[in-house]
């Protein structure tokens, strides 16, 4: 196994660490050649789309990423950027998985940005999911004021406010907005998952 971190401008400490509980074999990288040829392919991501968008872009790796057939795993940001639209950064993305990243509502009861832990219900199942053994209400970490509507790619949802996609999934691409690294057992869990995925 050799997994590509895509280097997307975010914050790779807490990724790197948890791969490296995971015995994982992982490279930091804006390759495109070392993404094509990795066996797996995480795009992390923390903070703006419009800035890690334009980072890829600046590689020229928008294509080779949406071209990958090995398993590829979006992470917050990293996932936002695989779908049709991002209001972020007001314009069309990958759209890998269909639907749009929208601003989350806040409401007197729940602030945005959405910080914390949160439940997640699996609501499709998948080699992911059935490897977790379908297990619904997981806390997991999620911080982000943006998130993407429903689909029927959706593998998994939270609600803060809205009820939103919290994982996705669409042929070998496969997306959370929550945490995995920052999300102790459950999150561990997921990415030691993706990681068996052939």
């Amino acid at each position: 196994m050799r997994v590509a971190v895509v280097d997307s401008g975010a914050n790779f400490a807490s990724v790197r660490a948890a791969l490296a509980r995971c015995n994982a074999n992982f490279m930091l990288t804006h390759d495109a050649d070392e993404l094509r040829n990795a066996s797996h392919v995480i795009l992390p991501g923390v903070g703006n789309v419009g800035d890690s968008w334009s980072r890829l872009e600046a590689y020229g790796l928008l294509d080779t990423i949406a071209a990958l057939t090995q398993p590829v795993l979006g992470i917050c940001v990293g996932m936002q950027l695989m779908f049709e639209h991002c209001e972020e950064a007001g314009r069309d993305t990958l759209g890998i998985f269909d639907g749009r990243v929208s601003h989350l509502k806040a409401t007197p009861a729940e602030r945005v940005p959405h910080c914390g832990w949160n439940q997640i219900d699996v609501t499709r199942s998948t080699p992911l999911t059935d490897t977790l053994g379908q297990r619904d209400n997981d806390y997991v970490y999620f911080v982000h004021s943006f998130a993407a509507q429903l689909t029927d790619q959706t593998l998994a949802t939270a609600t803060h406010g809205d009820t939103f996609t919290a994982a996705v999934a669409h042929n070998n691409f496969y997306g959370v907005q929550f945490h995995p690294e920052r999300s102790a057992q459950p999150g561990q869990a997921w990415l030691r998952a993706f990681l068996a995925m052939t």
